[in-house]
């Protein structure tokens, strides 16, 4: 059974992302002119990781927390990183981010091509130009009015251990005044696990918390402001894993 659904799963996700790309071509083709954020295609690029979780009877995944009022204020959205899982749920979120992304996924054919009509931004970590050009890319973005999704962990952790936080995004948003938006996830890591590619079940949840801000903040200030976010996200996750068990997921 679980092949069985393994399989239905992959046909969907598949179809999906091949018929989709079709879709994100031609929101990209009549709002591309007048939407110097790629917003619209963004959002509609989102909306396939969406439609795949509803397609996928292994998972139930939901969002709570603090609603944005307005989907154009921009922020540094930082997260914890359980599984890949982890983008479709963040997905759901009723704004659009672009993401941070490695450079490899954008070569994949159709895939990263629906990523750059999204306006999503692709980083080699090995390399210092790369690096230079994303960090030039992400203030793109946010002068933009489009917030800026970021994994500070950098990698999925094997375990249930939050790995340590990177700078890039809490130097990103102090430069430029953006306020960092914490995300906690929980329940992804069983959906997709490391090194696997195969689905499994899992009830997971993301919740938005509340914006830090950085106006007024320098260099000397990002130490305290990464792990102050780190720490949010880690006591949020605990509390969801809580409400997760409570619920017998």
């Amino acid at each position: 059974m679980q092949r069985l659904v393994n399989a239905w799963v992959w046909t969907t996700t598949v179809l999906v992302v091949l018929l989709g790309f079709f879709y994100v071509s031609l929101v990209w083709i009549f709002t591309a002119p007048f939407d110097p954020g790629r917003y619209a295609a963004g959002r509609a690029f989102r909306h396939l990781a969406v439609l795949c979780t509803w397609l996928n009877p292994y998972w139930h995944f939901r969002t709570s927390g603090v609603p944005i009022q307005d989907p154009r204020r921009p922020y540094v959205v930082v997260a914890n990183h359980e599984s890949y899982a982890d983008i479709f749920l963040v997905s759901r979120l009723k704004w659009e981010m672009k993401w941070l992304a490695k450079d490899t996924i954008f070569k994949i054919p159709v895939m990263g091509w629906m990523m750059r009509m999204a306006g999503d931004v692709p980083i080699n970590r090995a390399s210092r130009g790369s690096a230079q050009h994303a960090l030039e890319a992400c203030r793109d973005r946010l002068s933009k009015k489009v917030s800026l999704m970021i994994f500070p962990e950098g990698t999925r952790s094997r375990n249930d251990e939050l790995l340590p936080f990177k700078d890039g995004a809490f130097q990103l948003a102090i430069s430029t005044g953006t306020p960092v938006l914490p995300i906690a996830i929980a329940g992804t890591r069983g959906a997709m696990a490391k090194g696997s590619f195969s689905f499994r079940r899992a009830t997971a949840m993301c919740r938005v918390l509340e914006p830090i801000v950085t106006t007024g903040l320098t260099a000397a200030d990002l130490p305290a402001l990464r792990d102050r976010t780190r720490q949010t996200i880690a006591d949020a996750r605990r509390q969801l894993q809580l409400e997760l068990g409570s619920n017998g997921k």
